[in-house]
């Protein structure tokens, strides 16, 4: 995985709105089925395939319960040309919490793993980490103008400006928190292209899931290279997820923006990882994400495609 400026993605499977990235048939009861277009060539993009198995466990939930949580691994690459399968397991249902496991099916093959809570809303003492006071969306360039410039191809090829708007926060710009040493760090704003239903938070909180896996494992390769975006060269190293985590901790839109401030304490034994926190306009920490990906140094054609588990590479 890298930044979505060097994604894969198809129009023709993408899908031009978070409904339809997101869209799910159900074949039985506990049993749905999605397409999910590719994070890199012949593999499934990681995010769009864990929003896709948190709205199928949404799916099997009461309504009143929000996601407060989420765990997945990547255990094999999917394939964007064939369907997946999300199987729910009804693991418990509580007073207060609700507890879901998905796998992702893929040629009899399970590809993803997911756990994820859901609770009942009540009240409680509130702190929180301050915002980072980095430049606004508005005062920074579209990263997509110089993607269409130098790939027009494939730009046009791919979905993704239809279907979320991104800013980054250049290096030394004012606000940035002090770097640590060891620790790079990178800022983005991230949102929703098309506005979204407001009584669906189920959709804004899935649509956050996808957005959550374009940057990380980017972040964990920092100090090796340049992120797409600050690079006019190929890549040099291949990365694919390994496993993913959330917390959802307020209420939140996915359709308005929200700043993603990312750094990376470790990288080591080819594994690199990556912690991010997003925060709306107002400040508010409204979610947290982990990720470990795989990081290698690309050495030949033949080791171009990653041998571990991983649904992309950059």
């Amino acid at each position: 995985m890298t930044d979505v400026t060097e994604q894969q993605t198809g129009a023709g499977t993408a899908g031009s709105t978070f409904a339809e990235l997101l869209r799910l048939d159900e074949l039985d009861e506990n049993l749905f089925r999605g397409t999910c277009h590719a994070g890199a060539p012949l593999r499934a993009f990681g995010g769009q395939v864990a929003a896709q198995a948190l709205t199928a466990a949404g799916r099997t939930t009461d309504a009143g319960r929000a996601v407060h949580s989420l765990h997945g691994y990547f255990v094999r690459p999917g394939d964007p040309r064939r369907p997946i399968v999300y199987q729910v397991e009804r693991v418990r249902d509580g007073r207060s919490y609700t507890t879901r496991r998905v796998g992702a099916v893929q040629r009899g093959e399970v590809i993803f793993t997911l756990s994820a809570s859901f609770k009942e809303p009540e009240e409680g003492a509130e702190r929180q980490r301050s915002a980072p006071g980095v430049p606004g969306p508005e005062e920074l360039p579209d990263p997509y103008a110089a993607w269409a410039e130098a790939d027009p191809e494939g730009y046009a090829a791919s979905a993704l400006s239809r279907t979320l708007r991104m800013r980054f926060v250049p290096p030394g710009s004012p606000g940035l928190p002090p770097e640590v040493p060891g620790m790079p760090q990178q800022f983005v704003w991230l949102r929703a292209a098309a506005p979204l239903p407001a009584d669906e938070p189920l959709l804004h909180v899935c649509a956050l899931t996808y957005l959550s896996d374009l940057t990380l494992a980017s972040t964990t390769a920092l100090h090796l290279q340049e992120p797409r975006f600050r690079r006019s060269g190929p890549p040099r190293l291949t990365l694919a997820s390994l496993d993913h985590a959330m917390w959802f901790h307020r209420p939140f839109r996915a359709d308005e923006w929200l700043l993603f401030a990312q750094r990376s304490p470790s990288s080591s034994d080819g594994r690199g990882l990556a912690l991010g926190e997003f925060y709306d306009r107002g400040g508010a920490l409204v979610a947290s994400a982990v990720q470990e990906a795989l990081v290698r140094e690309r050495r030949a054609p033949a080791a171009d495609r990653p041998s571990a588990p991983g649904p992309r590479t950059p």
